[in-house]
């Protein structure tokens, strides 16, 4: 048998090391800083921690929950919202 994943809309942000306030305001996290740049750090997800490197998008899925995705995936997996 074969499943189709279904629509749901979820906020991402795109981390770059250089650009922590849009970041900050978007997820409301504090991290946990693995090295100096460029930046690695960690998040809590339902799997456990996890590492954002940069360039990697971090994903509020349906049920808040926080995971990071890698740009590749992100852009076979997502397309961007417009609202009316």
């Amino acid at each position: 048998m074969k499943y189709r994943k279904k629509p749901i809309v979820v906020e991402a942000v795109r981390y770059f090391a250089n650009n922590q306030e849009s970041w900050d305001a978007v997820c409301n996290l504090t991290f946990h800083q693995h090295s100096e740049p460029p930046m690695l750090f960690g998040i809590k997800t339902l799997e456990g921690e996890m590492t954002v490197s940069d360039g990697d998008w971090v994903i509020k899925g349906a049920a808040g929950e926080l995971y990071p995705c890698k740009p590749e995936i992100f852009n076979r997996s997502y397309e961007k919202v417009v609202e009316q």
